[in-house]
């Protein structure tokens, strides 16, 4: 299950050429739910025959009745292509029920294009997804207000809230973390090594002591097989870190993952309440921390640095086989390292995950936490498609269908309050995230939200980087793609404001 971070962004001149979809615009408010009506029907079917004891102990979270359900027409356009299949699924159940929807999955990176074409179409999507407020603006006289519906009722975390031109434009329909995923069987035989540079995980809390760790580790692969004698990893290690990809299907992890570190901590300095909103120029000030932290990535594996840009490698299998100790990435991979049907040695109880410590704030550091996934509601849809389609997305977060999909076949972890007892968050990396938030860490929003024109940007933060690495650049080079890089690409995404 691989993650790929995509801009939906378009330019406001792209945008502009789009058709107004849906065969109909709507300039008046929605009801707040379609299940207004249907309790309205429902009351008065219940006047007519009397009213049972059983119908009045009916909850939100039972099936609905095919009464109960709008007729009409709901698209959805799915952003991540891993949950397609769980998607048709629900969609059938919803349609057997009475409705009238079709899911539409996007391929992988291509959400922003086909989004695009789309919208041009006169049956256009009714329901879409927005990754940050730069896509709200680009979208925005496509985004309904989703302030006072029941969806927006349920939210949990409004703080994932995508709010622009004074209306809720998007509302998170699942939250994500990152990190540092690790193997803690293998970390804990190291630390019972003679000299080993910790006693235990726990002792790794900054930067520093992480690649003291990772250095000696590289150095002692011998050592460490040696100990994991007679376990699953028996003579399996070849490196602390797994491989750092510079290749397309990689590169995001560094270039956006990796890069949202100086970003976040930038714009903090700088007084910026949202960093997820970005700012118009940046100057690089964590930009060596950056480079530290890079050049542990590289120095501790086993890759050769002079062709990270080949798509020959494979991280997420060279932690899954036993082979790297460490492994940036995020809570979207405990489901296809877990998969028995992948072959991997790792089982659930091997699996962990720390902050990137980044040598700044360590102390008070948790998990990188945000989305980049946010359903909107097309506000060119006519009325009757628009409660359709918050009717069944109200049904996909307060059903038992729609809730197990979402936590077991989906994996991910929901930020609405119908997602309580089994239905909690199973994903022990989620999980991590809300306990170092409630010990206190603060947790770093995804500052990379805000890249402007974000394939350019990160294709000459990459280009620079692939340079530095394999000998034939500098590092003054990286600074220069990401800051000069970063401000010009401002500049023309917000030329027209």
């Amino acid at each position: 299950m691989k993650k790929r971070t995509v801009s939906l962004f378009l330019t406001t001149a792209m945008a502009a050429a789009l058709l107004a979809g849906c065969g109909s615009s709507s300039s008046g408010t929605a009801s707040s739910t379609a299940s207004t009506a249907a309790s309205t029907a429902s009351t008065e079917a219940a006047a007519a025959a009397s009213t049972t004891a059983e119908a009045a102990d009916t909850t939100a979270t039972e099936a609905a009745s095919t009464e109960e359900i709008p007729g009409g027409r709901v698209y959805l356009l799915n952003f991540k292509p891993e949950t397609d299949e769980a998607w048709q699924d629900l969609a059938q159940k919803y349609n057997d029920l009475g409705g009238n929807v079709t899911v539409l999955t996007a391929a992988d990176g291509q959400y922003a294009t086909t989004l695009q074409s789309e919208m041009a179409k006169s049956a256009a999507p009714t329901i879409f997804n927005i990754g940050s407020s730069t896509d709200a603006q680009t979208w925005d006289d496509y985004t309904y207000d989703l302030k006072d519906t029941d969806l927006y009722n349920h939210v949990s975390d409004h703080s994932l809230d995508v709010v622009y031109n004074g209306k809720v434009a998007g509302i998170a329909n699942c939250y994500e973390c990152y990190g540092i995923i690790y193997n803690k069987t293998i970390l804990d035989a190291y630390c019972k090594l003679d000299g080993a540079k910790v006693t235990s995980v726990d002792d790794i809390k900054d930067f520093d002591t992480l690649k003291a760790v990772a250095d000696d580790i590289n150095s002692r692969v011998d050592d460490l097989n040696a100990a994991l004698a007679g376990t699953a990893f028996d003579g399996t290690v070849t490196e602390a870190f797994a491989s750092a990809g510079l290749d397309d299907g990689s590169s995001w992890r560094f270039s956006g993952h990796l890069a949202n570190m100086p970003l976040y901590y930038e714009f903090k300095d700088d007084g910026v309440e949202d960093p997820t909103q970005g700012e118009a120029t940046i100057k690089g000030t964590y930009l060596d921390n950056f480079k530290n932290v890079w050049d542990m990535y590289v120095s501790d594996s086993a890759a050769d640095k002079a062709t990270l840009a080949s798509g020959s490698y494979n991280a997420e299998e060279e932690l899954g086989m036993g082979e790297a100790v460490f492994y940036q990435n995020g809570d979207w991979e405990y489901s296809a390292l877990t998969n028995a049907d992948n072959g991997y040695l790792v089982t659930a109880d091997d699996l962990d995950m720390m902050p990137i410590y980044f040598g700044v704030d360590d102390a008070n550091e948790g998990l990188c936490v945000g989305t980049e996934n946010h359903w909107s509601i097309n506000a060119k849809c006519s009325q009757d498609e628009i409660d359709a389609s918050l009717a069944f997305l109200n049904w996909v977060i307060t059903s038992d269908e729609g809730r197990d999909a979402i936590d077991n076949t989906m994996g991910l972890s929901a930020p609405f309050d119908t997602f309580t007892g089994d239905y909690a968050p199973t994903n022990p990396f989620s999980a991590k995230a809300s306990e170092l938030a409630s010990a206190g860490k603060t947790s770093v929003a995804w500052a990379f939200n805000a890249t402007p024109n974000v394939d350019d940007w990160r294709k000459g933060v990459v280009s620079a980087l692939t340079a530095y690495t394999d000998g034939s650049g500098d590092w003054d080079a990286v600074k220069t793609a990401f800051v000069d890089g970063w401000n010009d690409q401002w500049k023309l995404a917000h030329e027209s404001n």
